[in-house]
């Protein structure tokens, strides 16, 4: 493509060179860069890409994008200086493949909890009305049934443009995204038009990265300048907050749901059961959903998912039939039932207090024994969360286990002293394997105990200081399982488990 065109609604100077050329392919790593690219440099969380410049052109870069004065000795090259190259970045990319997203509805799903299980709703609900459904996020990426694996909950905006043409390519007329705060922060959603934004809540996540609650609250904000369409839950404190300044800027189209306030979606007539949820909701008439995911958490996950796909102008059947089918991995998911034991083990990817406090209020109430929690905290994130979700844990359930996360490159049991930092030592014990600590789970339940294992869920890896190994909660909870005589898991008639250490 000519590089005029890929710079086409870039504002931008030419340093050096011709801008009538053709080029091959937009580079933001230099080590990917092949003859007769575009390199752009882009400043990084831990590094710089002006630093690598003379690699680029070493590997064939014909032109380059910079932000900062530098010197570039090489006289052959373009050099085309642009104030943001983040923005530039995605603005290229996406011209680079023909502006993919505007031929797709894309559905934008942001909030601290709730953007997978919402936009997995969505996704089922479209595809129970024969629509042909992308969906980009934390757990995979998928085109229809093709999954597809990510690395990141929103790629960069350069992958996300080329995953947009693959969908175009492949008949996608809807495109359902979570939209982290840090893709919007870090501009790799910019330029996309949504056509809806769903806001499920804010409460604290990721700060380590943004600094402050208000830094966080506004990388969320930017979504809704960006959608026509805006549904927000104002049950959360943040979603009023969202609703009053999109009405300060004087924007239409906005839309709310609920439990408790008056809103445009409001659920009536709950039924909690342990199994599933049913309640009622006026979609120009009164019509009941069955759910078959537990916690109230899961039913503003599904309204915002219905008020999204009604605004579609999706048919009612076809969203009481999707909302009802669909099932989230590694959210309140039941593992290891073909064992049929005497209690049941649930792992969840809560990794935030307010997502530990739910799953674990969950669980309680269907809890007829004790309530055994397993979790830890991730290394390199926000420090300020560990004590506060070591309290959430020993508050709720009746057997706290405190083990590792994804300890990154800190140690293991720094993180959990931060976490047991003002715990009463008798409410918890400290297990750092975290293979040792589901087992120690799995001994000591006995009939109608329930086991959470909390902070990964869908994931099948564990990051550790020099390495990341596989580890997939499934697996290991039936490896413990096991590698115990089957016999040995015959509940006596007094119920207990013979087994417990």
């Amino acid at each position: 493509m000519n590089l005029v065109n890929i710079l086409n609604g870039i504002d931008y100077e030419v340093i050096q060179g011709e801008i009538d050329v053709e080029i091959n392919k937009i580079n933001y790593d230099s080590r990917k860069v092949k003859e007769l690219d575009i390199f752009v440099c882009i400043k990084g969380y831990a590094t710089d890409g002006h630093k690598y410049i003379d690699k680029a052109i070493e590997n064939g870069a014909k032109v380059v994008v910079i932000q900062d004065d530098v010197e570039i000795n090489e006289k052959k090259i373009t050099i085309i200086k642009s104030r943001d190259t983040r923005k530039a970045l995605a603005l290229m990319g996406a011209n680079l493949y023909e502006n993919p997203s505007s031929k797709m509805k894309i559905i934008g799903i942001t909030g601290t909890n709730g953007k997978t299980t919402t936009a997995f709703m969505i996704k089922d609900i479209l595809e129970a009305n024969n629509k042909k459904v992308g969906l980009i996020g934390t757990i995979a990426n998928y085109i229809g049934n093709e999954k597809i694996h990510t690395e990141r909950t929103t790629p960069e905006s350069l992958e996300l443009q080329e995953l947009f043409c693959e969908m175009i390519d492949k008949g996608v007329e809807y495109c359902v995204m979570e939209v982290s705060s840090h893709s919007l922060e870090l501009d790799r959603v910019y330029g996309v038009k949504f056509e809806i934004g769903i806001f499920t809540n804010l409460t604290r996540d990721h700060l380590d990265f943004h600094k402050t609650f208000e830094n966080y609250y506004k990388a969320k904000f930017k979504l809704f300048d960006r959608s026509r369409i805006k549904i927000i839950n104002i049950d959360d404190n943040y979603g009023k907050q969202v609703i009053s300044d999109l009405n300060a800027l004087k924007t239409d189209d906005i839309y709310s749901f609920s439990v408790k306030e008056h809103s445009d979606f409001k659920a009536l007539d709950e039924e909690m059961g342990s199994r599933d949820i049913k309640f009622k909701l006026n979609l120009g008439k009164n019509e009941q959903f069955i759910l078959n995911i537990p916690g109230e958490y899961n039913i503003y996950n599904s309204l915002g998912a219905i008020a999204a796909c009604f605004k579609l102008g999706i048919p009612n059947d076809a969203i009481k039939n999707g909302i009802e089918k669909v099932i989230v991995p590694g959210r309140c998911e039941r593992v290891a039932s073909e064992y049929k034991l005497p209690y049941e083990i649930i792992i969840d990817y809560a990794h935030t207090p307010d997502g530990l406090d739910n799953i674990l209020k969950t669980a309680k109430a269907f809890t007829n024994g004790k309530l055994i929690s397993v979790f830890g905290c991730g290394g390199d994130r926000d420090k300020v969360k560990r004590p506060q979700m070591g309290k959430i844990s020993t508050d709720i359930a009746d057997v706290t286990i405190i083990t590792s996360d994804n300890p990154r490159s800190e140690e293991p049991m720094d993180i959990i002293k931060d976490i047991e930092a003002s715990l009463n030592k008798d409410k918890y014990i400290v297990i750092e394997n975290r293979k040792e600590a589901i087992k120690k789970a799995i001994n000591i339940a006995n009939k109608g105990d329930v086991i959470v294992i909390a902070g990964k869920g869908h994931e099948t890896y564990q990051i550790l200081k020099n390495k990341t190994i596989h580890f997939d909660e499934r697996e290991v909870v039936k490896e413990i399982l096991d590698s115990i005589n089957n016999e040995q898991f015959t509940v006596n008639i007094y119920g207990t488990n013979p087994f417990r250490i």
